[in-house]
């Protein structure tokens, strides 16, 4: 059945950091601007049996400029009140939990983010990181509540502003800190920030592995869109002039059927002074870094006539840093261009065809008026024979897995 081109209307939302962002206000901002939410975050806790051990609760604030939510985490009189925990106690009370595995494993991911950031600040193991501030059962609900509404909104896009830095520094179990905090600023490397000149801590570490998670394009909707409505969660301390607040824009965005759209990091860069041997060896080990998406190489003439490499690479924006060091590393450039670019992206998906001589994976493409099929190279070269033969074997293999395709989904 051919699909058409209709568009159809998808959410975003565009985080605004106006005063800062943390765990409690990026909670507080969504249940305002979806307060219908409130009453399932609470019953799924209970069910989850986190109620014995944390009380949930939303504020109405008014500061005299903006009124919005305070998102509270209370723990229980009878909860066990260290605030410290490391990694893996954290993972197995998460792990043990009976909360919804989609809220799990966001909550997770975004524990690992902190667990990296502070592991490599201390340099020490993953799972020997001990958070302080972050293991009391408030912070962990914060994630987890997080962790919820972020799966039960299914935006398909999110955005945000340019942070605000913070000035100052702010006491710790570590010591007196400068902000922001030194995990705060690994997990933001990236990011735009600009000062306002206001002190005071102004994103948590649990605010920045949140925006990490989320990964939003920087500014407002790229391609336009409906504003819908808004909402605002407080933060709990002052500051002089201007609200502590974080609001959140909820955006009706067009999209078609057959494509998405994102952002990916563009790098590029020359090469005259390494050796073909040398530069391919090195291509293939970024090719090897995770968040990696494509190295393409190309001949191209330089000053004075020279014959160079250009090379470009695409990566998803949050390996940046990583990306960027492994490219000063392995080639001898001594500059990098770098820029975000907006793509649009078939939707795809892959179906394995199992044979009597082994399996074979096949990719189905959804394309505007059809859908196509691509057999994996590596699996059809495994095969014995010569070239008619494995390019007969991958036109039939292709024709079985849209066989397949079609008959689970009839109506694509």
């Amino acid at each position: 059945m051919v699909k058409s081109q209709k568009a159809i209307w998808t959410m975003h939302i565009h985080l605004d950091v106006v005063g800062g962002i943390s765990g409690d206000m990026f909670v507080g901002a969504l249940l305002d601007g979806f307060p219908k939410l409130t009453d399932q975050l609470n019953n799924h806790i209970s069910e989850a049996g986190f109620s014995d051990l944390v009380k949930l609760s939303c504020e109405p604030i008014n500061d005299g400029v903006l009124t919005g939510t305070r998102f509270n985490v209370t723990p229980a009189q009878d909860a066990e009140g260290h605030g410290h925990r490391h990694f893996s106690e954290i993972k197995r009370i998460i792990n043990d939990s009976a909360i919804g595995s989609s809220t799990k494993q966001t909550a997770l991911a975004i524990f690992q983010l902190l667990a990296e950031a502070e592991a490599g600040i201390h340099g020490i193991a993953i799972d020997k990181v001990a958070f302080h501030e972050v293991g009391a059962w408030d912070s962990i609900a914060d994630i987890i509540a997080a962790a919820y509404l972020i799966n039960e909104l299914q935006v398909s896009s999110w955005s945000a502003s340019t942070l605000p830095l913070g000035r100052g520094h702010i006491q710790t179990a570590h010591g007196l800190l400068p902000v922001p905090a030194p995990a705060t600023s690994l997990l933001l490397e990236g990011f735009e920030f600009f000062d306002d000149g206001i002190e005071g801590e102004r994103i948590t570490p649990t605010g920045a592995a949140i925006l990490k998670y989320l990964a939003p394009h920087r500014g407002l909707v790229g391609s336009g869109g409906r504003l819908t409505h808004s909402g605002y969660g407080f933060g709990t301390k002052r500051f002089p002039g201007i609200s502590n607040v974080l609001r959140i824009l909820v955006f009706d965005t067009a999209e078609t059927e057959t494509w998405l759209s994102d952002q990916v990091l563009e790098i590029e860069f020359e090469v005259d002074d390494q050796t073909g041997e040398e530069l391919a060896n090195a291509l293939d080990r970024i090719r090897q870094l995770q968040g990696v998406l494509d190295v393409l190489q190309s001949p191209a003439f330089g000053k004075k006539g020279r014959q160079v490499s250009a090379v470009r690479i695409l990566g998803k924006p949050d390996v940046e840093s990583d990306l960027i060091r492994l490219c000063f590393e392995e080639t001898t450039t001594i500059g990098i261009r770098k820029r975000l670019v907006s793509r649009s992206i078939l939707k795809r998906e892959e179906i394995t065809v199992n044979e009597k001589d082994g399996s074979y994976r096949v990719k189905i493409v959804h394309r505007p008026t059809h859908t196509s099929a691509k057999a994996e190279m590596d699996d059809i070269s495994k095969t014995a024979g010569g070239l008619v033969a494995k390019q007969k074997l991958r036109k039939r293999i292709e024709n079985v897995a849209e066989k397949k395709f079609k008959k689970q989904r009839p109506n694509e």
